[in-house]
């Protein structure tokens, strides 16, 4: 008795796993996820003017972070309102945007 009350519970505990898992990466989720993410970045970035450059570099969880390289002009009077880049970065646990400047990432960006 007690073996098929595991058996019941562990199948159980699948099926809401199982049906967590299944929302989770549903095209929706994944969409929402993706708009929060870009949301974050481009509020977080110092650029003015700024939009993503390409699509998001998820990396597993062992690495638990977003990328985005933003691109944009810089909004300082010295800076002359030049094309500059940055990397975003989600760090997915603290639910957070960080961003550096990131000019040197990719070839100069046409004036």
């Amino acid at each position: 008795m007690p073996k098929m009350m595991f058996v019941k519970g562990f199948v159980g505990a699948s099926v809401v796993f199982g049906a967590f898992a299944a929302h989770a990466s549903a095209p929706s989720a994944w969409k929402d996820y993706d708009q929060r993410v870009t949301s974050a970045c481009l509020a977080a970035s110092g650029l003015k003017d700024v939009k993503p450059v390409g699509g998001l570099v998820t990396y597993d969880d062992r690495v638990p972070v977003t990328a985005l390289v933003l691109a944009g002009r810089y909004p300082q009077k010295h800076m002359k309102n030049a094309p500059g880049r940055e990397l975003c970065v989600w760090d997915r646990k603290a639910e957070k945007a960080y961003v550096s400047e990131a000019d040197q990432l990719l070839p100069k960006a046409p004036q």
